[in-house]
This record gives C-alpha cells, sequence and structure tokens, in this order.
C-alpha cells in the first residue's frame, strides 16, 4: 500500500468502521428467527477465514509461523468467538439489544483504565473528559428505550446480562492481546487464523449447547453475506488496522459511536422517533470521542 493510500484509509477507517459495525446488533436480532447463535457464528467464521485465505493466496502474502501464529489464534478467540459467542447468545435468547448496546460501553472504559498498566498508554484529563461525557451521551440515545426496560426484565435477564458483558470484557483483553503480541504482519493471513481459533473454540460449545438449526431463507442469506463480506471482512479488518496504527484506547472510544448511529439508522430508514434528548445525547457522544481521540496538530 503506498503512504498516500496508508494515509487516506488512516482517516476514513473510522467513519467506516462505526458505520459497518453498527449494523451488528441488527444482524444478530435479524439471525435469531432463522439460526442458532452460535452455530451462525461458526459459519460465518469459516466462510470468512476461507475468503481471507483466497486473498491471502491471490496476494501471495505472508503466514505468521510458530509463537506468532497461535498468538494471532488466541487473539481470536478473545475477539471473535467469546466476544461475538457471548452478544448473540444473550440477544437471540432475549436480551434487549438496547441493553446490550448499553454494556457496549465497558468497552472504552475498561481499556482506558488498563491501557496505562498493560500497555503504557497515557491517558490524558482531556481523554478521560471524553470518555464520561461519551458515556452520559450513549445513556442519553439509549434513554427512551432504557425507560421500557423494568426492573423485572432486568433480574430475570441478570443471566444473558453477566453474558454479555463477558463478551465486552473478552473484546477488550483481546484488544490488549492484539496490539501487545501481533503489531506486524499481513491482516488477511492474521485475520484467518484468527478466524481459525475462534472456529475451534466455538464450535464444541455449539455442538453440546445447540441443536444447530440453519433454516436457508432468504432472509437468512443477505444476514450471512452481510455478516461475512461487511462485518467479519470490512469492520473487524478495519478494527485491526485501527489498533495497529494507533493507541488502543482512541479505537475504543469509537464504540461509543455505535448507539447514536443505530439510533440516527433506524430514524433514516425505519421511521423510528428521534427525540430531542436523544439528538443532546448524540451531541455529547460526539464530542466525548472527539476529546478522546484527536490529536493536538502538534503530534498528528
Amino acid at each position: 500500500m503506498s503512504p498516500h493510500h496508508h494515509a487516506l484509509l488512516l482517516r476514513l477507517a473510522p467513519v467506516l468502521f462505526v458505520l459497518l459495525w453498527s449494523t451488528g446488533w441488527v444482524v444478530a436480532r435479524a439471525s435469531a428467527g432463522h439460526a442458532d447463535p452460535l452455530t451462525f457464528l461458526c459459519l460465518r467464521f469459516l466462510l470468512a477465514g476461507l475468503v481471507l485465505a483466497a486473498m491471502a493466496a491471490l496476494a501471495r502474502a505472508s503466514w505468521p509461523k510458530g509463537r506468532k501464529a497461535l498468538h494471532a489464534m488466541l487473539s481470536g478467540v478473545f475477539t471473535h468467538a467469546v466476544y461475538l459467542g457471548g452478544v448473540w447468545w444473550a440477544i437471540s435468547h432475549g436480551l434487549p439489544s438496547v441493553v446490550s448496546g448499553l454494556l457496549a460501553a465497558i468497552q472504552p472504559i475498561a481499556t482506558a483504565l488498563f491501557a496505562p498498566t498493560l500497555l503504557g498508554e497515557k491517558i490524558t484529563p482531556k481523554q478521560w473528559c471524553g470518555i464520561v461525557l461519551g458515556f452520559a451521551g450513549v445513556t442519553l440515545v439509549l434513554e427512551p428505550k432504557l425507560f421500557h426496560v423494568s426492573v423485572e426484565q432486568l433480574n430475570a435477564n441478570m443471566m444473558l446480562i453477566g453474558i454479555n458483558a463477558i463478551g465486552m470484557i473478552s473484546v477488550t483483553i483481546g484488544s490488549f492481546y492484539q496490539k501487545r503480541f501481533i503489531p506486524s504482519g499481513d491482516l488477511r493471513t492474521v485475520s484467518v487464523l484468527q478466524y481459525i481459533g475462534a472456529l475451534a473454540f466455538l464450535l464444541p460449545l455449539a455442538f453440546f449447547l445447540e441443536p444447530m438449526q440453519i433454516q436457508w431463507t432468504g432472509t437468512l442469506v443477505i444476514v450471512m453475506v452481510w455478516s461475512v463480506l461487511a462485518i467479519s471482512l470490512g469492520a473487524i479488518g478495519l478494527w485491526l488496522f485501527l489498533i495497529r496504527e494507533g493507541e488502543v484506547s482512541r479505537a475504543a472510544a469509537l464504540i461509543y459511536l455505535i448507539p447514536p448511529t443505530v439510533a440516527l439508522e433506524a430514524y433514516l430508514l425505519f421511521d423510528e422517533i428521534l427525540d430531542p434528548l436523544q439528538a443532546v445525547g448524540m451531541i455529547l457522544t460526539v464530542l466525548g470521542v472527539a476529546l478522546t481521540t484527536l490529536r493536538s496538530s502538534a503530534k498528528a
């Protein structure tokens, strides 16, 4: 990749990542009535790995070997298997998407808390202000739907909330692991090994926990194609690129933009109501992410 194209991708990557990743919750909900969640993810990992392997073969990309290959596979367990498995399992078994969206805010906060110790990243007071502001904005964006989630529902879904939270903690660990142990290498071949690790971990769980049923409807085919190409190859590839090119804490702050983007997409595409409080929340979230991620011109 030429320096010009690299710089252009680095500028576009955050926007593209947010737009693509924001469809993940919609995809999880859309597939719930057509396939068992872990079984769906296993097939998604397999297809994404095959597509990336073909791309790597055509480009004659180099493959990680030895310990680097093991690091890539273990990273896939954290970043894909436990994270997506936890979130999809919880949503498919009845956890409201709005609660899952709020739990996603664990990642930027946890990343900021542990980044100084694990990676030596310095979190400035300005960044902490941005993290707090971003969380407040996300809460306001989700508030109208959170208001309709009763205490009884939360109590009934405590196990699902815990599973979802484990997933969010896992992707945080995976991000640190990726930055620490896989700082270089072709992202296509690294991603193939990640999907191999994720599939090896998740397939036995799917076998023991699910009937492994898939109903091949038109909806499921569309959802699967989008999940493989737009999310597994597109969004996750951009996420790995952002982690490699910058600080993990700055990349994690982009997760705050997912709930506002989902709310805006629902307003534009499905005529869902967008009230003034949500609009204020969107503004606060954008300001918070800006404070967390933007560098001064002197450091850029």
